[in-house]
């Protein structure tokens, strides 16, 4: 029998696991990590990048690069928002193009051709399928995918659709707080309620489930900020980094998209570091010129508490 992948479709990256053994194991991608940014890209050259290769270029190609497509999920313009924003107001805040189609359908723009969001969904579950087969050497065609529990009808029927799209057949939907619930062995606990919070790379959600035994979990009630996650996070470190290199040497380097991406690089790789450590360097070296054209260096300490 052909094995089945659970899938973590995220909104700023995702993972794929496989059970072995009767333990869940995380597949590492052909990059060597164990999560896939959620980024799809047209390079200049009209090379369509999926993951981190996509997420590295994202800086100096922003109008063809998709992110956070998950957000447009079986969305609709001019719809009742429920708990995300307006569909009319996230597309102002995205830096490539969002369009209304027939039927109030959403639309992205990338590469001077138009995508639904579960076609661009697709690519990135793509990516993971072909990890998968590499890593276990046989085809895959069936796999659980995650959602968040305040996911309507709509957005779980869009995830199924990008599911097939990519060759995948989505056997299970499961809500994200019941995945989180069942992998810690919460089912076989006599906690009857629980409440489980996820911290995510754009979101942070809090859902409150009853325990009705035998793996089956209800969701009584959900909340959260569908803006706030690991990537807001990076934007205040990138922005105070760049902030202190400004009152020192006078020069902004948010102006320069090549300082941008390795200052916005470096603050995530600074955030995960103060994770396991109180204190880290930033050092980037020939990071901006002054006006007489002498090299400028970046190096400061960064604390956990700050």
């Amino acid at each position: 029998m052909a094995k089945a992948v659970g899938i973590d479709l995220g909104t700023t990256k995702s993972v794929v696991a496989v059970l072995e053994g009767g333990e869940p194991k995380v597949i590492t991608g052909s990059e060597g990590n164990r999560v896939t940014p959620s980024v799809v890209a047209i390079s200049k050259t009209g090379e369509r990048l999926t993951g981190q290769i996509a997420k590295r270029q994202a800086i100096v190609n922003p109008e063809n690069t998709i992110y956070s497509i998950k957000r447009f999920m079986g969305r609709k313009w001019g719809e009742p928002a429920g708990r995300e924003l307006p569909v009319e107001e996230d597309a102002r805040r995205k830096t490539y193009k969002v369009t209304r189609a027939a039927n109030n359908e959403v639309r992205v723009l990338m590469g001077g051709k138009e995508y639904s969001p579960p076609e661009i969904s697709a690519m990135i579950l793509q990516k993971l399928k072909t990890d998968a087969e590499a890593y276990l050497g046989e085809k895959i065609t069936d796999a659980v995918v995650t959602v968040p529990a305040y996911f309507n009808d709509a957005q779980r029927q869009a995830t199924k659709d990008a599911g097939a799209i990519a060759g995948l057949n989505v056997i299970r939907i499961v809500n994200e707080p019941t995945a989180a619930s069942l992998a810690f062995g919460l089912e076989k606990k006599k906690e009857e309620i629980i409440a489980v919070y996820d911290l995510g790379g754009g979101t942070f959600d809090i859902s409150i489930l009853e325990n009705l035994g035998e793996g089956a979990f209800q969701v009584k009630s959900t909340a959260g900020d569908t803006h706030l996650g690991g990537d807001d996070l990076d934007e205040r470190l990138m922005n105070y980094i760049a902030d202190e290199f400004m009152r020192e040497h006078g020069t902004d380097l948010r102006k320069d998209l090549t300082a941008l991406q390795r200052l916005k690089e470096a603050a995530e790789k600074a955030k995960c570091e103060l994770s396991t450590t109180m204190e880290t360097t930033i050092s980037l070296p020939f990071i901006a010129s002054d006006k007489d054209k002498t090299p400028l260096h970046l190096e400061m300490k960064v604390t956990r508490a700050k």
